[in-house]
């Protein structure tokens, strides 16, 4: 996610050194790819490209992603990251399969690994402890190199065909799942999904004196960024001005609740006050 402006430089720093990190490995990756040729390692090689690309549209865009609205964009601009990771994933998905068909003829055919030099294999050691310190021992992605370096020492001496472009297609998927899932974050700001619950955003406005009923509650944007609520509301209140200020205090009540909000409050009068906390549909 993009962070929310004002993030430590202390922060943004390691960001930049880990994603500096994450290019050196895929420069060394490409470098051995080029010199000795594997299917494994073009997919290790390719998830190495995706978190490089991720990491780079968060820095890139992040002065492009404020959530804070101008004239041209009142409701700011969180959307951009999502489109770029929407982007990230259509051109992985056209790389994997270009993989994938590149992977299956030599399963079909039973072509077998093709040994490596000492000195390849040698390289990769150091290239998988380095991505498991960058990628952290819990995470799947993080052993694709391992994955490789065992595919291409084991292979050779084991009856085994195909064993290359099986492991390639194994990180293949690897890499698909870890990008679905960072999109799986993302969508949510396209299709603008509820960003709180509306029971939760309810009991926060009644909370607040003066308010007597609250209903047709909508919410969406990014908590901790930037969230938009809408609501209708009755309020104990005869005259304009302390209307405004009930309404007032339940938005200064909502920020101190769930962080930066902008919300819009429809007043109503007492006999439209309805019972249904939020809108029902075809999903629910």
């Amino acid at each position: 996610m993009t962070p929310a402006p004002g993030a430590s430089s202390g922060v943004g720093g390691d960001a930049s050194a880990r994603w500096l990190g994450h290019g050196v490995l895929l420069g060394v990756k490409l470098s051995l790819l080029l010199r000795f040729g594997s299917l494994a390692l073009m997919a290790d090689a390719l998830g190495s490209a995706v978190l490089l690309l991720t990491g780079l549209s968060g820095l890139v865009l992040a002065r492009w992603s404020d959530p804070r609205p101008d004239r041209d964009h009142p409701y700011g601009h969180t959307k951009v990251q999502a489109i770029a990771s929407l982007a990230i994933t259509v051109v992985l998905i056209w790389a994997l399969l270009e993989l994938l068909q590149a992977g299956l003829q030599p399963l079909w055919t039973g072509s077998g690994v093709r040994p490596w030099p000492t000195a390849g294999l040698l390289l990769l050691i150091p290239l998988a402890l380095a991505q498991l310190a960058l990628l952290g021992w819990h995470r799947l992605l993080a052993w694709s190199t391992v994955l490789v370096l065992l595919a291409m020492a084991v292979g050779p001496a084991l009856p085994l065909p195909g064993l290359e472009p099986a492991v390639a297609l194994l990180i293949a998927a690897l890499v698909l799942r870890d990008r679905l899932a960072t999109l799986r974050q993302q969508l949510p700001w396209l299709l603008d999904q509820i960003a709180l619950a509306p029971e939760a955003i309810h009991q926060a406005a009644m909370d607040v004196p003066g308010v007597l009923n609250c209903h047709d509650i909508a919410s969406r944007g990014v908590r901790g960024q930037q969230i938009f609520i809408d609501m209708h509301m009755v309020v104990d209140a005869t005259d304009l001005p302390t209307a405004h200020r009930i309404t007032e205090l339940v938005e200064e009540r909502l920020a101190a609740q769930f962080g930066p909000v902008r919300c819009t409050i429809h007043l109503e009068p007492r006999e439209y006050a309805s019972a249904a906390i939020t809108f029902k549909g075809t999903h629910g």
